[in-house]
């Protein structure tokens, strides 16, 4: 009897979670503002169709066509993730107490920790499907690309009369700079990234009664988690004697828990490159990930449940 009462406590609490997150959804479609966001960033991917950047040789011009544009699109999917997870979040909580939301989900009684996840699932699914729809317009146009690209340096190759060994070489370099599932990890690691930048904000917000003070300090923080590494290892380098003391990796730990490492992040430049993003650092992403994403809905909790509301 317990196991059943305990699984539909489970299955409530994920019920109640999914109905938030649809509504936070929703309400955050029908807020315009973000449109121009979205319109920015599909018009600055589209625009790789058409760019003509000059090149150093003929044998060049393909790898860095391609790359242009995967770093290009990247670029944009990274700017719109990052601006539309912090502006979205900040807005969620003060919105709901402005328009007494807030009181009626709470007073069904809502658990404050649903209340809590799905609004973060709502921006969080938000962010996934502007990121896919993105995601399948820089495939189709770096496939587009690649093809045309393809086909030039083989005619180029042909035409100066390359080695067979020289050709293959060409192009495994050129497809190497195709559609890949070292890019749509690339992708995904996007994504992770506005995970945690959105449950950061969240977190913010629930001690915050300012949405413009909740989007400064969350792009403060993100700004300062991607020095956080450099910040940390020349403190522990500088610390002659101290470094491997107690007190010192406490407090280099503690730093580490409360500021994500965003340069854990900058794996997305090597795929630009075309190297491979082994799924060893895929996993390790989606960890560090989950692990911020509990770890600040935990907390926002912790101070949320003490408000009076």
């Amino acid at each position: 009897m317990s196991i059943a009462s305990s699984q539909t406590s489970v299955f409530s609490h994920a019920r109640r979670i999914v109905v938030i997150a649809l509504h936070a959804f929703t309400q955050l479609v029908r807020m315009k503002v973000f449109y121009f966001l979205a319109f920015f960033a599909v018009i600055l991917i589209a625009s790789n169709f058409f760019s003509l950047p000059q090149h150093e040789g003929p044998e060049a011009a393909g790898v860095n066509v391609l790359r242009s544009i995967k770093s290009w699109s990247l670029g944009a999917m990274t700017l719109f993730s990052v601006v539309l997870s912090i502006v979205a979040t900040a807005l969620l909580l003060p919105k709901d107490i402005e328009d007494r939301t807030l009181y009626t989900i709470l007073a069904k009684p809502v658990p404050r920790v649903d209340y809590l996840a799905g609004k973060l699932l709502g921006v969080l699914l938000l962010v996934f499907v502007s990121l896919a729809l993105m995601d399948v317009l820089m495939v189709g146009i770096l496939h587009l690309r690649t093809n045309m690209v393809l086909t030039e340096q083989m005619e180029m190759a042909a035409a100066l009369k390359w080695p067979p060994g020289d050709v293959a070489l060409l192009k495994s370099d050129i497809l190497s700079q195709g559609p890949t599932f070292s890019l749509q990890g690339a992708v995904f690691a996007v994504f992770l990234r506005s995970s945690i930048i959105a449950s950061m904000a969240l977190l913010i917000s629930t001690f915050s009664s300012s949405t413009l003070f909740t989007t400064i300090i969350s792009f403060l923080i993100y700004f300062i988690g991607h020095f956080q590494a450099d910040a940390r290892a020349a403190f522990l380098g500088g610390e002659a004697g101290v470094s491997d003391g107690f007190l010192t990796k406490v407090v280099t730990l503690l730093v580490s828990l409360v500021l994500p490492d965003f340069q854990l992040f900058n794996v997305i430049d090597a795929v630009i490159e075309g190297q491979l993003m082994p799924l060893m650092i895929v996993g390790k992403l989606a960890l560090v990930g989950l692990f911020y994403a509990v770890f600040y809905i935990v907390a926002s909790w912790f101070i949320f449940a003490k408000k009076e509301f």
